[in-house]
């Protein structure tokens, strides 16, 4: 089961789904001012690291090139079935309904999605 992000953690995540492969400074570079401390995003790289979302490779003795593990479509895909996990007991159809019953998909929308899926 993959592990959950902080809302930081995405964010940081982010700039390496957006950018693509990048040392930290210039990862505090993608950010506005006033901008996060480097020291701050080492910490926060590193503990992505452990939890199996960035890696890295070393440009020299002591220069890191971080890059992303997965996609953003596979951690938001393992996001969904989590969440379909946790609060729905694995059952896709106990989520779908949930939507249609606090109307975020109308029936209309759900017959749509079911021709959708009967094309394919």
């Amino acid at each position: 089961m993959m592990k959950t992000l902080t809302n930081k953690e995405e964010e940081i995540m982010d700039h390496y789904w957006t950018h693509g492969d990048m040392q930290i400074r210039e990862l505090q570079a993608c950010y506005e001012d006033p901008k996060p401390h480097v020291n701050t995003l080492a910490t926060l790289v590193r503990i992505l690291e452990e939890k199996g979302f960035l890696g890295h490779r070393a440009l020299t003795a002591r220069c890191f090139q971080y890059f992303a593990k997965i996609t953003r479509e596979e951690y938001h895909r393992n996001t969904l079935m989590s969440v379909v996990d946790r609060f729905f007991g694995k059952s896709y159809l106990k989520a779908v309904s949930a939507l249609v019953k606090e109307e975020k998909i109308s029936v209309e929308e759900l017959k749509q999605l079911i021709n959708t899926i009967e094309k394919d």
